[in-house]
């Protein structure tokens, strides 16, 4: 019989003398989507979400995830060897003290986990040993290689900004913190600063690398000779030297007695220990270009906008289809998912999607984060909610957008109409809203709630999180959500707005669009003030929505918001898709 990946693993702790071993979801970059060769949690448990971690004993091991996943961690993960938990109600640390004896040496990988993350452990009393090498690598027998697509550059008609423009502001910032360096690990904070691109991770568009941001404007890149081709060299210029990622611990060594940040919740912690075994003053903080990138100059914005506008498009004549086929029982989770990629490929600097398409038909819907498979795969039946969460990469804008649908011909049952009026309220209350400068995204995440909670019911994940330009779907530091960070939201950043409610079994409700910080103009305001502007256009759908539900304000940002669709996306709409279209978009009570 062939040995279970868990059991090998097992079988290396034991000769590498360690009592258990945690195995994040991550790869050297710590981010949400890794190339193949880093999908160690996925190859060791089955489960391929995108937010997890497994801890491993001689006699136990347990798989954590939270309240998006907890439905896939069930489908994917055999009963017989693991216990499924919720990350949040049960953390891995408190399992762990639970079942391991008081010195037992809990390994980890320095590279996959941050100096907070680690923190958790070690403040339980947990002893967590430093691996030179991932076990896992091994005894992962067919693991893939490292990915090797070529770094390009990102023009300045889309950046905005020069590189070199950029690299002074974060010059800047650091010699106002009275520093020398930073380390910088996220790929997107790498893509940003530098003006590049690549293919390295499913996708989004990134380049994987390192890089050393320096107090006098120069910068060091540690990448793959091999993925930066004769022309990216030159678009980094004179000021940016180049090196592989094992020059890496000797440029660590150079920062001796040097003052370097480091950001506690997103860096390996092994870039920490590096440095302090250096002779360097490490000091914690913000990734420096973590803000600067969230706040979208003028030509992103501009970009942000024009890439909806064609998305519209795709996605208007994708809802005419479904409209179509819905009560055919003929289409499929799978078809349907695979129909909008290929809307969106006809349209004009189409890169690919920006997350795999969440095709959820009936009860599937209800899992937060499906993803369909040759096995799950079902028909889209009719008279059931239909639940597509999709987006798009452009080269000058990224989308994310949800739309729950009935398939017909009948009528929608009431509760189901009333239950995605009140998400929908939550939407419309995020979307309209204007706040002072200073609020966070925590201040505002229950107004998207109000409506649920006052009938006993709410939803397990953020309302909203920060989108990049043709980068990460999902960016920080800002998000709408209850355990957001302390950061202000501010002008220019792209937030979602996707409030939802689950019912297992049956189905699932989500309704998203991709917000534009703002300047709020407001008469004699006593301070500044912010409000959104919406960047998604797409038709909600009217057969779902009770109109008695919606008061006199929300009725009325509903018909405006779909007049403002009909006639910014018709025009660009085949006759028979505008007619439906128009139709769509009616006015509403």
């Amino acid at each position: 019989m062939t040995e279970t990946p868990l059991a090998a693993l097992r079988n290396e702790l034991t000769r590498r003398d360690l009592h258990g071993f945690i195995v994040p979801r991550a790869d050297e970059h710590l981010g949400e989507y890794v190339p193949a060769s880093a999908e160690r949690l996925a190859w060791l448990t089955g489960f391929t979400g995108s937010a997890g971690l497994a801890a491993v004993l001689p006699d136990k091991a347990a798989v954590f995830t939270d309240g998006r996943y907890v439905l896939q961690l069930a489908s994917q993960t055999d009963a017989a060897l693991w216990e499924r938990l919720h990350i949040t109600e049960q953390p891995p640390e408190t399992w762990l003290m639970a079942n391991v004896p008081a010195g037992a040496r809990i390994g980890f990988d320095p590279w996959l986990i941050s100096e907070d993350g680690l923190a958790r452990y070690t403040k339980a009393g947990l002893a967590m040993t430093p691996v030179e090498s991932n076990p896992i690598d091994a005894v992962w027998k067919d693991r893939p290689p490292a990915p090797q697509a070529l770094a390009v550059p990102h023009a300045l008609s889309v950046a905005g900004r020069s590189a070199e423009e950029k690299r002074q502001d974060i010059a800047s910032l650091l010699r106002e913190a009275k520093q020398d360096s930073a380390v910088l690990s996220d790929p997107a904070s790498v893509a940003w600063l530098f003006n590049i691109r690549g293919g390295d991770v499913p996708f989004t568009p990134f380049a994987l690398g390192f890089a050393l941001a320096h107090a006098d404007g120069g910068a060091e890149l540690f990448m793959d000779p091999a993925k930066l081709p004769e022309a990216t060299r030159t678009w980094l210029g004179n000021a940016v030297s180049v090196a592989a990622r094992d020059a890496l611990p000797a440029a660590l060594t150079r920062l001796e007695g040097k003052t370097v940040r480091v950001d506690p919740a997103g860096s390996p912690v092994w870039f920490t220990h590096r440095l302090k075994e250096a002779g360097a003053i490490v000091v914690a903080g913000p990734d420096p270009c973590l803000l600067p990138k969230a706040k979208k100059n003028a030509v992103e914005q501009q970009g942000c906008r024009d890439a909806h506008a064609r998305d519209a498009v795709a996605m208007c004549r994708f809802l005419h289809w479904l409209s179509e086929v819905g009560p055919s029982n003929r289409e499929t989770e799978m078809s349907a998912a695979n129909r909008l990629l290929a809307c969106r490929q006809a349209i004009e600097g189409f890169r690919g999607e920006s997350f795999p398409a969440i095709s959820g038909a009936g009860e599937h819907g209800a899992i937060i984060h499906y993803r369909v498979t040759d096995d799950s795969n079902r028909p889209i039946r009719p008279n059931e909610v239909y639940l597509i969460d999709s987006g798009a990469q452009y080269t000058d804008g990224t989308t994310d957008i949800t739309r729950t649908v009935w398939t017909g011909p009948g009528e929608a049952p009431a509760e189901i109409k009333a239950n995605v009026t009140r998400v929908l309220k939550g939407h419309i209350a995020i979307a309209a809203l204007v706040f002072p400068e200073g609020v966070g995204g925590a201040h505002i995440d229950a107004f998207a709630r109000r409506a649920l909670w006052h009938v006993g019911i709410d939803y397990d994940h953020g309302t909203g999180h920060g989108v990049g330009s043709y980068l990460s779907v999902h960016e920080g530091p800002v998000s709408i959500s209850r355990l957001a960070r302390p950061v202000p939201i501010g002008a220019g950043m792209i937030l979602s707005d996707e409030p939802g409610y689950y019912l297992p079994g049956q189905y699932g409700i989500r309704m998203e669009n991709l917000l534009l910080v703002q300047p709020a103009e407001i008469p004699g305001a006593a301070k500044p003030f912010l409000r959104f502007e919406t960047l998604t256009l797409a038709p909600f759908d009217r057969n779902l929505i009770d109109a008695g539900l919606l008061d006199p304000w929300e009725l009325d940002w509903l018909n405006m918001y779909h007049a403002r669709v009909s006639r910014e996306v018709g025009p660009h709409l085949e006759p028979h898709v505008r007619a439906w279209l128009t139709t769509a978009c009616e006015s509403i009570g």
